[in-house]
């Protein structure tokens, strides 16, 4: 079993007038499958751990599909009995949504081709080929399921596996930020999980709003920032091909994880990344994933539609060129 490190870290600070006195609180670890840090900024000294650790554990027994006796698992296992709790609800509910927005490019009833193509906890089918895609994509289609009024889930077929992994880590950080809200009153925080995170009022200490740097995906290898932006009362979540792939070790073929809901392949997309800063961080991580497997000219004007998404859009053009797009919103949050 990999060992989990946790750590923890207070430290005293004073503001720019010398008798306003600053504890901040630093918390980082490993979940999900990724790396976590929880910072904030209080009056006095506040021990969050705990809360922290209960909210990963909350999340994993209901949507973790490398869990085995987790809800998801259960019932991607068959089982119509699961009574399922707010995490599910909330996340089901949410990526509904997205669906109907998105006309389907976002569909977590994805699972069985992210465990073919590699992806899932599951072993990946080597070689796949359009006949063995054709008959994996009976079991996708969001109308293929329900949310049942007793809170249980009803599937058309046993076979159909759910896969929230693309929304999942922007609700746990909603669901953090919530805690530091409610459990603490904390005023000033920056939450993040695996690169997504929720920013609340600012930095007290520099008096300015937190920055955030978005990957370049074109200089990976000096990790240089595509851009800084300044992040206050928002969340933001990134998705890119470049984050996670798989190599078929027979064939070298290297196969992206952004799988394409209606074809049933991974998609080879001109997008390199799509960055979304939304009010939640679960909005923002589902949509920055629809816009991997969208064309670039649906994207922006399913855009037109929705007021309260600001998006930035690293892609190649017809020629091979970088280039990028961003929302006039957006383009405001940028550091000049």
């Amino acid at each position: 079993m990999k060992k989990i490190v946790v750590l923890s870290i207070y430290i005293l600070l004073f503001g720019c007038d010398s008798n306003e006195r600053w504890v901040k609180y630093q918390a980082v670890g490993e979940a999900l499958g990724t790396t976590y840090g929880v910072t904030f900024i209080a009056k006095e000294k506040i021990d969050a751990q705990q809360k922290i650790d209960s909210v990963f554990r909350v999340i994993n027994a209901s949507l973790s599909t490398y869990i085995p006796d987790s809800d998801i698992s259960k019932i991607n296992g068959g089982d119509s009995t699961i009574v399922v709790d707010k995490s599910f609800r909330d996340v089901y509910l949410q990526s509904q949504r997205v669906y109907v927005e998105t006309k389907g490019y976002f569909d977590p009833t994805v699972g069985v081709l992210v465990n073919a193509w590699g992806f899932g906890p599951e072993k990946p089918i080597n070689q796949l080929d359009s006949v063995q895609v054709d008959s994996l994509m009976q079991y996708v289609g969001w109308s293929k399921v329900q949310l049942k009024s007793d809170f249980t889930i009803a599937k058309t077929d046993p076979n159909i596996r759910f896969d929230f992994n693309a929304i999942a880590k922007g609700y746990a950080i909603d669901r953090l930020a919530q805690m530091l809200d409610y459990s603490f009153g904390v005023d000033n925080y920056l939450v993040e999980v695996g690169g997504e995170m929720v920013a609340k009022g600012i930095n007290v200490i520099t008096e300015k709003p937190w920055t955030i740097g978005i990957d370049d995906p074109t200089n990976l290898e000096s990790r240089g920032s595509a851009a800084l932006i300044r992040l206050k009362d928002g969340a933001l979540a990134s998705s890119g091909n470049y984050r996670k792939f798989r190599v078929d070790e027979a064939t070298g073929e290297k196969y992206e994880h952004t799988i394409n809901a209606k074809t049933g392949f991974t998609k080879n997309s001109s997008i390199l990344s799509a960055t979304v800063v939304a009010n939640n961080c679960m909005e923002a991580d589902a949509y920055a994933t629809a816009f991997m497997a969208m064309d670039l000219e649906d994207t922006q004007n399913l855009l037109k539609q929705i007021n309260d998404l600001e998006t930035f859009i690293i892609y190649l053009d017809e020629q091979g060129n970088t280039q990028r797009f961003m929302t006039p919103g957006f383009e405001k949050l940028l550091v000049q």
